[in-house]
């Protein structure tokens, strides 16, 4: 989250005294202000000496929050990003790919459902695999749970024997560990500048196509506790910089959740709750069955599928 403090360069307004008066309200940084009610903001800021001023500070972080914002694309815009920009990244499995018309699509967050144990992990990292070996293309994977085996993903490249490729298209998956929602922040903040510099200076080779999240329940449920806004605000913002990051660099994000109980007859649901539920554009349910190793994947909400489509696919080797 970036701190208040950190505009004060380029605007100069967004001082020490802008900034004491906002800290007396809880906002210390950028989202803060975003969560804080605004109309009350500007009436506090009515009673002080410095009235004007701390109105207009108001005024220019609001348009500075503006600028960020995407412009209005009508219809033809819209297909013409789609069909151009917004291309389909092959999963590694063949019934995955099949149920999904062809892959992940860039553009798009897609969250993949399941128990622990149900495979979701190992459909991650063979998607990481699949697509820095036949898209060559960047990935990075976000490991939340210590999870991540490069082991592992180098057994999913398909010529495997090749020691030479399996260094290439190992050299192309980077992977981060991060614990906690607010050192995720920090992580696709810092992202988004990259990639953004890399726009600029057109820097194609192994541009970044996938981003892996496993798993982002882990980050959001501990800040969902008690009766506060506080962590559904949070949970909603990060969703929103992930959709941000999809849509604006054609890079398709995968993200996993665990499942909870839905009632006393032993079904689940995916966990994070219904506000969380309208983020993902894809959401897909992962279950295993009982007494073998087989999955099955099915349709939960697609953009432009109807639910409940149901695919068998990979076989797991083990947990």
């Amino acid at each position: 989250m970036a701190p208040l403090k950190h505009l004060e360069k380029e605007n100069p307004i967004i001082d020490v005294s802008f900034r004491d008066f906002c800290s007396s309200h809880g906002i210390l940084t950028v989202e803060d202000f975003l969560l804080h009610d605004l109309y009350e903001l500007a009436a506090f800021a009515e009673r002080q000496k410095n009235a004007d001023r701390l109105k207009e500070g108001i005024t220019l972080l609001i348009s500075l929050i503006e600028l960020q914002c995407r412009p209005l694309l009508n219809g033809m815009e819209l297909l013409e990003d789609l069909q151009c920009n917004k291309h389909t990244l092959s999963t590694g499995d063949k019934g995955a790919d099949s149920l999904l018309q062809n892959g992940l699509r860039e553009g798009q967050l897609t969250e993949l459902v399941g128990p622990s144990s149900s495979g979701k992990t190992q459909f991650c990292m063979q998607a990481a695999a699949s697509v820095a070996e036949k898209h060559v293309g960047g990935v990075l994977y976000i490991d939340t749970g210590n999870s991540f085996s490069a082991r592992r993903i180098a057994q999913y490249i398909c010529s495997s024997s090749d020691a030479a490729l399996v260094q290439k298209v190992m050299s192309r998956i980077s992977c981060h560990t991060v614990f906690d929602i607010y050192t995720m922040f920090d992580t696709l903040q810092c992202l988004e500048v990259t990639l953004k510099s890399q726009g600029q200076m057109n820097v194609n080779e192994y541009r970044l196509r996938l981003l892996v999240v496993d798993s982002i329940s882990s980050l959001i449920t501990p800040i969902l506790g008690g009766s506060g806004s506080q962590g559904r605000a949070l949970m909603v913002a990060i969703g929103y910089l992930l959709k941000k990051l999809a849509h604006e660099h054609n890079i398709a994000i995968l993200v996993t959740n665990h499942t909870v109980a839905a009632g006393e007859d032993g079904k689940t649901k995916p966990a994070l709750g219904e506000t969380w539920k309208s983020i993902p554009h894809v959401r897909l349910m992962l279950s295993r069955e009982h007494n073998n190793n087989n999955c099955t994947i099915s349709i939960l909400k697609h953009t432009s599928m109807p639910s409940g489509q149901t695919v068998k696919t990979m076989t797991l080797k083990d947990n």
